[in-house]
């Protein structure tokens, strides 16, 4: 949680009210799991306004919009959030459970951690964190023998480490680095430039930097991509248009930058550039909301006036660029094939030509690369990683052997050069870079992970279930190999974004799982296991195929005697946040506790703040009457049932969380807290200085996920081992 009082973004001129102080030190806490029930508690009062809307017919009441407002900017809000941190805080450091998850996952967090090498210039740079540092820093190997030295070190940026080196990009001769920096977890970006010989920071300052790439014209310049400032206040609630692409040169003022692209007839679009490996073209690729539709623009560099055709003029196909060797580009593209392909086009002549080098196969296009003159594409495969070689005109030249089942964390290379990175990872391995040459296929291990736990003693099991209509889902289940019978069990589910769950590495589900517990992640519809036509079967009027498909994981989970009736907890974040509000309104029977973090709650107002306005293409308008009738009905917050039990709920959410702004989960908690819904706490746990979770210090992560681990293993009755 964080101490408030030490925190000068909730200075003394916000009060906690006495009695909440008294609450805060009496006993909170609930008997665990299987014992009486406690008295109902007493929250902290919140403000009910008569705030009624008449939309399609319908009256809709929205007591809590004054908690939309910005807590750094209202005091009203700001006394709201204090109250009910004091509140939740003492709660939770009550709970028995909590010293022993955080003792350990204080150990299971301080593993080293290396990211994606690049090259450039003959330099080899990557991030790496040595375990328990609140950021990573950026390394540059000067020489393939040289020993790494530390470039970048965001832990000195910002006392209380919530300062974070968010990405970067080499020159193409290694001699400088862009780099962009998140504070306190925002979306909004300060882009700066080192030297790599000697660390000299430079002083050029890109602001208002928002949903960017960082593409390199030449050693001189970069390209990137930028809003207009926002009014006085707004910066964190407003919504943002006309994205435009800049060049900026290095050695100068801000103002004196170059617009390049702008796309003023349509202020929704965002547009984004990058330069091809061997400079010859700048690519713009431009999106509208959250489908993966692109139109593409291209220029040749060389010419210097920055006058770009259009190549895909609208927005009717996915459309994103793997690189480009002279004039011709490769792309992955959904463009009559669900689970994608790749196209060369060829721009050497007076219309381009596009030609399909891979079809579509039977498994899901996830991500693709060129490295040395092969063609390393990324596939899911019922949720796990395969990767296959082709030469650039198509022909397959076998696979990439990976260490086990598990998920590619991104593929580093360039053309002309064989030698690239991969980033594997899985339930039981931490992320860990490979080494391997495209012509021949074989890897290494690049960089050795040293492990603080044993994967062997852990077992993953896949398992397909059938949802409400008939649908089979995949789950992974993972436990201990010796864990028999039913045990507590935390059920994770996102279903949405045409964003895929595979099989990934957290040191914080390992304290869950060492403590005896299971983990089962299942893979619902809305995602983006098997291409568009699972995406497809899971948003706007289908969402609810999520929410069943969740709820029958849950079913299943009991049914098969994975965990018990009053064991089963679910968790979600974002749109998962979303998910686990509406399935505990639909069947709060099924679980003993909730866990939904920075959750979308209020999905009559969602296209109001910020990022909102590009959730349409998943959720559907609220302005649209059928659309709107399908959002009022699993609305988390305007479908709580009065009167019926519901499971212990921890809300979370962070003060700076600019993606979905904070106002949800505060409407959300405020009316769960409002209604009678059983003696089972409702408490919301508020981060300082962090947003959506990027960049996210270590110290707070294992500071919240004790948090959350306690509060589920007292409601499930899971005992960590001391």
């Amino acid at each position: 949680m964080g101490n408030r009082n030490a925190d000068p973004e909730f200075p003394a001129m916000f009060p906690v009210r006495p009695f909440v102080a008294a609450c805060a030190a009496m006993s909170l806490l609930a008997p665990a799991h299987g014992q009486a029930a406690p008295a109902p508690m007493q929250y902290p009062p919140t403000r009910r306004d008569a705030v009624v809307e008449t939309r399609f017919g319908e009256h809709v009441a929205d007591p809590y919009r004054w908690l939309e407002a910005d807590v750094r900017v209202d005091p009203q809000v700001a006394e709201w959030v204090a109250a009910q941190s004091v509140f939740t805080d003492a709660y939770l450091k009550g709970l028995p459970e909590r010293p022993a998850f955080e003792r350990r996952l204080n150990g299971l967090f301080d593993y080293a951690r290396f990211g994606l090498p690049r090259e450039e210039g003959g330099r080899l740079f990557h991030t790496y964190n040595s375990g328990l540092m609140n950021q990573a820093q950026l390394m540059v190997r000067d020489g393939p023998q040289d020993d790494p030295r530390v470039l970048l070190d965001p832990n000195t940026w910002a006392s209380d480490g919530a300062t974070a080196l968010d990405d970067w990009a080499p020159s193409p001769d290694g001699a400088l680095v862009a780099y962009t920096v998140q504070d306190g977890g925002s979306d909004w970006r300060t882009m700066r430039f080192v030297q790599v010989a000697d660390g000299t920071p430079l002083g050029d300052e890109l602001r208002w930097v928002k949903f960017t790439r960082i593409a390199w014209v030449g050693a001189q310049g970069v390209l990137y991509s930028r809003f207009e400032a926002p009014a006085e206040g707004e910066a964190f609630q407003a919504r943002t248009y006309n994205h435009t692409v800049w060049y900026h040169r290095i050695g100068t003022p801000q103002a004196e930058d170059r617009l390049v692209f702008a796309t003023p007839e349509k202020p929704a679009w965002d547009n984004a550039a990058a330069v091809t490996s061997d400079a010859r073209w700048l690519v713009v690729t431009s999106h509208e909301g959250t489908d993966p539709l692109s139109a593409v623009a291209v220029a040749p560099i060389g010419r210097g006036d920055w006058q770009t055709r259009a190549l895909i003029p609208d927005l009717s196909a996915q459309w994103d660029l793997i690189d480009g060797i002279g004039d011709v580009l490769w792309f992955v593209s959904n463009k009559d094939a669900p689970l994608k392909k790749v196209v060369r086009v060829d721009l050497s002549g007076d219309e381009p030509v596009f030609t399909t080098v891979v079809p579509e196969s039977d498994a899901n296009l996830e991500g693709a690369a060129i490295v040395g003159d092969r063609l390393v594409l990324h596939y899911l495969r019922d949720v796990k990683a395969q990767v296959k070689l082709y030469t650039l005109d198509g022909q397959l030249q076998g696979e990439l052997a990976l260490p086990g089942v598990g998920a590619i964390a991104g593929i580093s290379g360039k053309p002309g050069r064989s030698a690239g990175y991969f980033g594997f990872t899985s339930f039981t391995t931490p992320g860990t870079v490979h080494a391997f040459d495209a012509l021949s296929g074989k890897s290494r291990v690049w960089e050795q992970v040293p492990l603080n736990f044993a994967p062997e003693d852990y077992a993953v099991e896949q398992v397909f279930y059938p949802s409400k209509d008939g649908t089979r889902i995949p789950m992974f289940i993972v436990r201990r190999k010796d864990v028999k019978g039913p045990v507590p069990t935390i059920l994770y589910g996102y279903g949405g974004f045409n964003i895929a769950l595979p099989p990934a590495f957290s040191p914080a589900r390992m304290a869950w799982l060492e403590a005896g517990g299971a983990y089962a992640i299942a893979n619902l519809r809305g995602g983006g296991e098997y291409g568009d036509a699972w995406h497809h079967a899971g948003r706007r009027a289908a969402k609810q195929n999520v929410f069943d498909d969740c709820i029958a994981a849950g079913e299943w989970l009991i049914a098969h005697g994975v965990t018990s009736v009053g064991g089963l907890a679910v968790e979600g974040g974002s749109n998962g946040g979303l998910l686990v509000g509406a399935v505990i309104n639909q069947r709060p029977d099924l679980f003993a506790a909730a866990h939904p973090a920075v959750g979308v709650m209020d999905m009559l107002r969602f296209d109001q703040f910020t990022a909102g306005r590009y959730w349409v293409d998943d959720y559907g308008y609220p302005d649209v009457e059928a659309d709107w009738r399908v959002l009022r009905a699993y609305s988390p917050y305007h479908n709580i049932r009065d009167g019926v039990d519901y499971p212990a709920v921890l809300v979370t959410t962070a003060d700076t969380d600019d993606r979905v702004v904070p106002g949800h989960s505060f409407k959300y908690a405020a009316a769960l807290q409002a209604a009678p819904l059983g003696a089972r706490p409702r408490l919301i746990r508020i981060e300082t200085r962090a947003g959506h979770g990027a960049g996210k210090p270590v110290s707070k992560q294992i500071e919240e996920t004790a948090d959350v681990y306690a509060f589920l293993a007292h409601w499930t009755g899971l005992k960590p081992r001391d």
